[in-house]
Order: C-alpha cells, then structure tokens, then sequence
C-alpha cells in the first residue's frame, strides 16, 4: 500500500473511493475548467467592455463570455435591439437601411450544459405585490425562447463561454415573414450564405454591437425584388445587434394622460388595489435631471443629443441640423439650460451605436416615409437612444412639386420662391418632427387649425399665398416649435416640485392646456379620410376647412393655367410633365378630406373625468352644407379641364429605360395624356371622402338625434342635384370637352354610390335612402331629353342601372373591376406610405 493510500485511510476516505473515476475527475476539474477554458480563446482576438468578446477570424466565430450565472441560472440580462444595417431599399416592403426591430429584455439562462436566451414579459407584472403574487403573474404570462448553444467553457470565476455566431445569423427581424407579407415571394434564410462578420465587432463600457451578413433566397421573388437585387433569388442583408446595460436606477416613470399626445406603452398591474385601474400606461422619455431641481431653470446633468448622419449632404444636412435644434426651444421654456443639442455625427462612428441618438440619411429605389423611433426600457419607460430614418428622395419631391407650382426658372436661385429653398425649410420642419418622435411625442392633427403653427408634430401642408395674382412661398413653412410642443415638453419632461404630488401637478398643466384652447386629436382619429373629428386632418391649413379649400382651388388654378414647359428644368424630357402634373392637379386632395370631415363630423376631446370637456358636439348643420358646397365646387368641369396647351406637352414619349417613380406616380400609362380618366381620379377623391360608410352610418345617427341635420338625405339631395342634366353640369354650363368631364363625374358619383351599398358595413337604412333616392334620380333621367346626344345616352344608360329594382345592375358596377380608380400613391408633400401603411 503506498503512502498516499495510507494517508487517506488515516483522513478517514474509503480506499474503494480512490478508484472512482467520478471522484478522480471531479478532483482534477478545477484545473481540467481552466485548461478548457484557456484552450478555447487561446489565438482569439479579446475585447473588453460590457461583455468581453472574442473574435475568430479564422473560423469566422463570434464568443461571449457571459458572467457567473446567479441563483436562478440567469448569466446577465440586457436590452436587446436589432437593427438593418443594409437594407433592400424597397419603400413597400420597409426593409430600410437603419430600420430597427422590436427592443427587447434579453436574459441568457443557463440550463444544464447550455445557454438558452429568452426575451422576458414585462407587460404584466405585481410590482407592489408578494413573491407569490409576482411568481403568479410571471407563471400566467409566457416567455420567448429564441435561442440556446452549448456551453463552450467556464472561465475561472464561473463565467460561461457562449458561440454566439448563429444567434447573430438567426433571422431575428423577421426578414424572410416580411418579404412573403409585402408579397415579394417566400424566401428562406441560406445558413451557408449567412455569416458572423468578425470585423464589425465593437465593445463598450455599456454597450456590445455585432452584426451578420444574412442571404435569404427563394425561386419567385417578387417585383420589387427584381426591380433592386442583382440576382433576386438571393437577397443578402446586414443584422446589427446592439446589447446594452440596463439603465441605472434613478429613473422616475410617468404615466399618461389621455389628454397630453405622448407615446407610451400598457402595463398590466395585477398587483393594482381594487380601487385603482389594472393597466396603465408609461410614457417614453428620456432620463433628464436638472443639476439644481429646486431652481425654475438650470442646466442639465447630461444633454439629450441627437446627431445627423454624414450620409447626408450638404445643404440637407446643415437644414436637419439646424430645424432640429429648434427643439432646444421647448426645453428652454420647460426650464432646462442647453438641454437638448443637434450635432454631426463623429466620423467613423455607426448610426448604430447604442451610444448615439442618430437622425439616419437613408435611400430607397423610390420615394417613401420617415419615421422616427426610440429604444425604450419596457419596464420603466425610458428612452435609451433615439433613431430617426428619413427618406431622401422626399426633398426631392418637394422640389418638383414646387417646380409644378411656381415653375423651374426660379429653382437654385435663391430666394423665398426658389424650389430648393422652400424645399429646405420643409425639411427643416422635418427634422424636429421626426425627432419629436424619438424623444417621445404623438402626432397632433388638430394643430394646424388654431394659433399660428401650434406643433410640428402635425403634417404640415404648406401655406401658399396668392398676391397680385401670383403664388408666395415666403410663408410656406414655419421657423420653430409651436406653442403645443413647448406644453407637451413641459408635461413630458417637466421636474415635479419638492413635495408636490405628481399626478396632481400633471392634471393641472393638461387642464391649463385646455382651457388655453391647445387642441390634440390623434392619429387613430385623422388619418383615416373618414374619420370624424372635424379638426383631425393631415396636411391641411387654418381653422376653416372650406376657406382654405377654396383658397388651395385658386392656387391650384393659377398653377395650372401656366403649367407647361416652364415646369421642367433645362433640358428635362418633356414626358417628365406627366409626373409633375400628378400633384398639382390633385394639389387640393388633403383638403379634401379635412373638409369632408365637416359632413357627418364629431367634435370631441380626450377628456379626462371632471375636466369639463368630457361631452362631444355634432357639426351643425349650416357647416356641413357648407363643406358638401365647397367639394362639389372642386368637381365642376371648368375647374377639372386643362388648356389644349397644357394637353399637346403632356403628351409625349419617354425612349429611356424605366424608372419606378415614373411608371408608378402619373394618371395612367402610355404616352397619351388622358384629362377624362384624370377627372375621374379628382371625383374620386370627393366622392369616395363624401360616401364612405362610416360617414353615412353617422349622417344617419345624427339626424335621428337631431331633424335639423343634414343626413343621408340631405347629402343624396345635394349630390343628385349636382349631378343632374339640368343642374351645375348642364350642357349649357359643360359644353364641348366639358361636357365629357361632367359625364365622367356624373359616372363616378353612381360608381361610388355603389361601392357604398356594397359595403357590408352600411347601415341598412342609409342603403335603403340611397336606394330610393338613386330611383328617383333615375326616373327622372327617364324623362330628360339633353341636346348632345352623349348626354341622352348615359342619362338613359344610367337610368336603367340606378331604376334596377333587383340592384343586379348596380352591383354588377363595382364586379368588372371599376369600382376605384387607380389614385396616384403618396401625399404628393408627405411621409405616408403609398402602399397603407403609416408614418410616424
């Protein structure tokens, strides 16, 4: 027996144990970890910050090391934010350079011998509530499991090694879902031509950035795939993943008032006393503290600061810099000192960064949306960094549609009529809305109707002034926030008083707004043109939706009875003016739908319980009539002709290759300029606004509530008279090519009718009066005998649609395809997106 045997036997260890091969492993594994470890990343390129990171650039790996996990198995918890670094630069599809994902709270857990990364819940919680009421609501509520690796080694204080490489080439943002929605084919991620790029690694104290080049291919890419990717069955992208520490803590939570137009998100509180609500909501902000909160004003501890790519230009990128400081304003009157600043972003830094709230420059093959976003900290609220995307074509719109307005002699030089400037003062409106966004601010529609300019966060349309029979752009954009965003900051940002009670000293800055007459109406509540607040309209002006109607009319007029040549710059090809005549024509389209609003509108707030603007108002019925008046002024053959000069330039051909925006943004395809199926786009747009279900379901509330109201009826009246052979369209005022138009109106007028009575969402007894009164127009078409003998034939074909007691002829309207006509895509001055979506 040798003597290490003999001394353990003395120490009492059974001598069967020693030839254990467990025991014996278990007692070289200390040493056996650490070799393991050092063996792992040994020859890897280490980087320290947040997480220390590996890089292996020979077999194209990424490695963490995540810290000692803690007695529930979580080895470190983070924000999570993923972003596209390229993009498809398809507007439709929304694949944008700098477009991020969902933020998330990643926690890694250790299971066993893996690592398996999950995304928390924290929608629901029992904050003030026991450990079993908090275990409770976290068992009722799932997680999401994402990924998991195995365990590569632990490091001697029991860290855990991870190979993050295919957590990086994952499809984390949902690429290959969003190319099959935006139908664009059904495309898979390719693991083979996916990697981990190991030279775009950066770690910082707070913050770990990664990225992966991804490939998705599929055999039927869609159109614009093709129209973008060199070989469209394979698409390769870039993934940005950022992981960023939890913010410290400090930050004080706000909750929202309905009345306020800030952006938040639901907390579900199942610990809430039973005399308090169960879901509230946080608003987004970011964390600023003043050095001196007892003083009125002072300087802050740290800044919120934005910067602006340097893939912008020049002068765009001066003019972003410069409109977006104007938020500095508000900061200013909330008593902040230099709170709020707006520089270039540093060379070599990525937009990406967590470190940076960025305003990113970004280009799609056609012209699209901006937006702006926040990373925000779901448990608390709180803004961590703010991104903005704008589109770069949209100056360029703006250019041309000022060249439409004013002409294209005047662009580049200078002064309040040049089509660049105004075009840069647009977008130096641009910048502090988008930036408004990130820095946690709803859009207010209502705010282009009072005051002078009351928010940026509105859409602004611009403000054309007619003197001495010429259009003035001097006014066309305003210089500054307005008095909305200064209360919006105050209430957002604003320091509650020592020993003051925040939710009271809240209320009390959301009644001082109201009674000061700062009205705020949502996007869910205007965007829609058959939404019915009255003040709610996008890329409207002034508070009287009719005036400004008329006015835009008249500005519309002067530039097209000038429109020509003149419109195109120096040498441009002359089918270009089929693009450039697109906004102009329908110029008066968004004011349209603000006036529509007026007919069958609501007038109501986002009241809060005792502040005395808790009940709505119908819009009287003098207003309503005013504003039917006002749109089928729009629709009288004069204001929808062209000059046959205008006509003879607008027709001709384009012998270069295609270009998207050219194909996509004119009134119809070929060569030869068609005025009729144009006019039938401009009756469109008031008789789809004017017989949108939704509209005739409330005309017919409201006149039960009230005889003195409008109605179905008193619409139908207005419309069929309108229309009538002997009425404003009669032969006699609509001669010759008029005449035409005002059978193209009259045609889209039953067309839309139509569409209406098939809409399954109409009240049954709207459809029974428009039914009734389409007969009786129709009866009497029976009996009008017009002089033009086109005239005689659609009052007769008309009649037998409308008299049609079984409605198989006015249903078979809208089944050959006809039911809408092809509307140009886009605000012509905007950031929606054609295709439905949204615009933030």
């Amino acid at each position: 027996m040798n003597k290490k045997i003999i001394a353990m036997l003395m120490a009492g260890v059974c001598v069967s144990a020693i030839n254990s091969p467990a025991l014996a492993e278990k007692a070289k594994s200390p040493d056996k970890k650490s070799d393991k470890y050092a063996d792992a990343i040994a020859g890897l390129e280490r980087k320290d910050g947040l997480l220390p990171v590996f890089v292996d650039k020979k077999d194209g790996k990424i490695l963490v090391l995540l810290p000692k996990p803690g007695a529930d198995g979580i080895a470190g918890r983070y924000i999570y934010q993923t972003y596209l670094r390229a993009g498809l630069g398809s507007n439709p599809t929304g694949l944008d350079r700098s477009a991020p994902g969902d933020t998330q709270i990643i926690a890694f857990r250790r299971v066993g011998g893996k690592v398996i990364a999950q995304y928390e819940n924290w929608g629901f919680s029992a904050a003030r509530g026991s450990v079993d009421e908090q275990k409770a609501v976290a068992d009722s509520f799932p997680v999401s499991s994402v990924w998991s690796n195995a365990i590569e080694a632990e490091s001697p204080d029991g860290g855990l090694l991870v190979d993050v490489t295919s957590f990086l080439t994952r499809d984390a943002q949902g690429v290959a879902k969003t190319l099959k929605r935006s139908k664009q084919g059904d495309f898979r991620l390719n693991d083979g031509l996916s990697y981990a790029d190991t030279g775009a690694v950066n770690v910082f104290p707070l913050n770990v950035e990664l990225e992966a080049v991804e490939t998705f291919v599929g055999d039927d890419p869609g159109s614009e795939v093709r129209g973008i990717v060199p070989d469209p069955r394979n698409v390769t992208l870039a993934l940005h993943h950022s992981l960023v520490a939890l913010p410290e803590p400090g930050y004080q939570p706000r909750q929202n008032d309905p009345r306020v137009g800030v952006i938040d998100h639901t907390v579900a509180d199942y610990s809430a006393p039973l005399g308090e609500p169960l879901v509230y909501r946080l608003v987004h902000r970011f964390r600023l503290e003043k050095t001196d909160p007892s003083a009125a004003r002072s300087p802050v501890k740290k800044p919120i600061v934005f910067y602006v790519d340097r893939a912008a230009p020049e002068p765009v990128r001066s003019a972003l810099i410069e409109g977006g400081r104007w938020w500095n304003q508000a900061f200013e009157a909330a008593g902040f000192i230099d709170a709020f600043k707006v520089e270039l972003l540093p060379e070599g830094v990525s937009p990406l960064d967590a470190r940076y709230s960025v305003v990113n420059w970004v280009h799609r093959q056609t012209r699209g949306w901006s937006y702006g976003h926040a990373v925000v900290d779901p448990r608390t609220g709180e803004i961590i960094k703010g991104d903005v995307l704008l589109g770069s074509q949209r100056v360029r719109q703006d250019r041309m549609i000022f060249e439409g307005l004013e002409g294209a002699t005047a662009t580049g030089q200078g002064g309040p009529n040049d089509p660049i400037e105004i075009s840069l003062a647009r977008l130096r409106q641009l910048a502090p809305h988008e930036i408004g966004h990130s820095i946690g601010l709803q859009h207010n529609f209502a705010a282009s109707t009072y005051g002078d300019r009351a928010s940026v966060m509105d859409y602004p349309a611009p403000r054309i002034a007619i003197k001495g029979g010429q259009l003035d752009f001097s006014d066309a954009y305003g210089r500054g926030v307005g008095a909305w965003d200064k209360f919006v900051i105050d209430w957002l940002y604003g320091v509650t008083p020592a020993g003051a009670d925040e939710k009271a000293w809240l209320k009390a800055k959301a009644d001082k707004s109201q009674a000061d007459g700062l009205r705020y109406v949502s996007d869910e509540d205007a965007r829609g043109s058959d939404t019915p607040h009255p003040v709610g309209a996008v890329w409207d002006n002034g508070s009287d939706p009719v005036v400004e109607l008329d006015h835009l009319m008249a500005v519309r007029k002067i530039a097209l009875d000038r429109f020509g040549l003149g419109n195109l710059p120096k040498g441009g090809s002359v089918a270009d003016l089929r693009r450039v005549i697109v906004p102009i024509y329908i110029f008066h389209r968004y004011q349209v739908d603000a006036t529509a609003k007026l007919v069958g509108g609501v007038d109501f707030t986002y009241a809060a319980e005792g502040d005395g603007h808790e009940a709505s108002k119908i819009v009287p019925p003098a207003r309503q009539a005013a504003a039917i008046d006002a749109l089928l002024r729009t629709l009288t053959p004069a204001a929808l002709d062209l000059s046959d000069k205008t006509l003879d330039v607008l027709t001709s051909g384009q012998s270069q290759g295609n270009d998207k925006a050219n194909d996509i943004e004119t009134f119809g395809p070929g060569p030869v300029f068609d005025l009729p199926a144009t006019a039938d786009v401009a009756a469109d747009l008031v008789w789809g606004d004017l017989f949108a279900p939704a509209r005739l379901n409330r005309l017919m509330e409201a006149k039960r509530r009230d005889a003195a109201q409008p109605g179905v009826e008193g619409l139908m009246d207005k419309a069929l008279a309108f229309a009538a052979f002997d009425g404003q369209m009669a032969a006699g005022k609509a001669v010759g090519r008029q005449a035409e138009l005002a059978r193209r109106v009259r045609q889209r007028m039953v067309v839309n009718l139509a569409n209406a009575l098939g809409d399954k969402d109409l009240s049954p007894t709207a459809a029974a009066v428009i039914r009734a009164r389409l007969a009786d127009w129709g009866k009497g078409l029976k009996a009008v005998a017009p002089a033009d003998a086109a005239d005689r034939a659609q009052a007769r074909a008309l009649a037998g649609v409308v008299t049609d007691e079984s409605g198989d002829r006015l249903a078979a309207l809208i089944e050959d395809g006809k039911a809408k006509v092809a509307i140009p895509p886009g605000p012509p001055i905007g950031e929606d997106d054609w295709f439905g979506g949204i615009g933030l």
